[in-house]
């Protein structure tokens, strides 16, 4: 039908002789237009775009079964991470939590930098969340090299899985290498004090450490890039910590949530709590010199100067936020 040629119907009409008997014809009516939807199937099979899919699915496997892929010195896996992790946790991130990302532009869009963000959720969804929302919405795609604790590189699987994501043990070696490098490293120094707080104490910053992160950034050189995260607070209620249960299985805190562990693997699943991610105005640390590093009232009142950024972000977002779940 899309090849056809439409005659006028001016065209169509026979010629009349003069004094010959005019005759009536029914208008005939236009032919239906060819809806685009229905030749979209076509049209994707004819470009190929199907056959490149399973191809680059073919390709990838083949990569995997043989071991032709790289990874660098750190365990990173660019290509499974972009394949198939990414893939995984991007509808959790544009369907469930339907984050809204703010302020990527601060992100710089090549060397290395530091982003420093609060932590909370009680599992840590969060650091996932903040590294979709930077590869999918920075226009150079870039990573995230998280920084984890021990007790992730303790896990089965999950162990194995962190490393091939980019995340790498939370020290200030591992961190300096990968800024220097010009990677971007992500850091949430609240670590188990903001992840494991109480409900009642949602969107308080816990502290920050010791000032390690600021210390490495400025050995590197490289800016402090402050982000608010909210929504994750809020996806499981932490109500009570069995402290017992948690000392017998070696974790920081065992969390008991209004829906866990009452209805078993069902209470593991988060609420679908309306999430945002703000980017802050960098830091610049390449202006101070390189003993910097070593003098405890700068690195203090930089740390303090982050935490207060990332807390007056939380509670203007807090404000602007309409509900908790839309």
């Amino acid at each position: 039908m899309a090849d056809a040629k439409v005659i006028p119907f001016d065209e169509d009409r026979p010629r009349r002789r003069v004094g010959a008997p005019r005759t009536v014809r029914a208008v005939p009516e236009p032919p239906e237009p060819v809806e685009p939807v229905a030749q979209a199937p076509a049209r994707r099979g004819g470009d190929g775009g199907w056959d490149r899919r399973i191809a680059g699915g073919l390709a990838f496997l083949r990569r995997r079964i043989t071991g032709e892929y790289e990874v660098d010195e750190f365990g990173y896996d660019k290509e499974l991470t972009d394949q198939v992790l990414m893939s995984l946790m991007r509808p959790l991130f544009d369907k469930y939590f339907r984050v809204e990302v703010k302020g990527v532009e601060n992100i710089p869009k090549d060397g290395g930098a530091l982003i420093v963000a609060n932590h909370s959720g009680t599992l840590p969804l969060d650091g996932l969340m903040l590294q979709v929302a930077v590869h999918d919405h920075h226009p150079a795609e870039r990573h995230l090299r998280l920084l984890a604790a021990d007790l992730v590189f303790m896990l089965p699987v999950v162990n194995e899985l962190a490393r091939k994501a980019g995340h790498t043990l939370a020290c200030a070696e591992d961190a300096q290498r990968l800024l220097e490098a010009g990677e971007l490293v992500g850091v949430m120094p609240e670590g188990f004090k903001g992840i494991g707080k109480p409900f009642g104490e949602r969107y308080k910053l816990q502290r920050f450490g010791r000032g390690g992160f600021v210390s490495t950034a400025l050995r590197a050189g490289t800016p402090i890039v402050p982000c608010s995260i909210v929504g994750a607070e809020e996806i499981y209620p932490m109500i009570g910590n069995a402290k017992t249960l948690a000392r017998l299985l070696g974790v920081p805190y065992f969390p008991v949530t209004p829906t866990f562990p009452w209805l078993g693997p069902l209470g593991a699943v988060p609420l679908p709590t309306k999430w945002t991610i703000q980017f802050g105005e960098p830091i610049p640390t390449d202006g101070y010199a390189p003993e910097a590093a070593e003098d405890p009232m700068l690195m203090f009142n930089l740390t303090d100067q982050v935490r207060e950024q990332i807390q007056h972000t939380l509670y203007k977002l807090l404000v602007q936020r309409r509900s908790v779940f839309f």
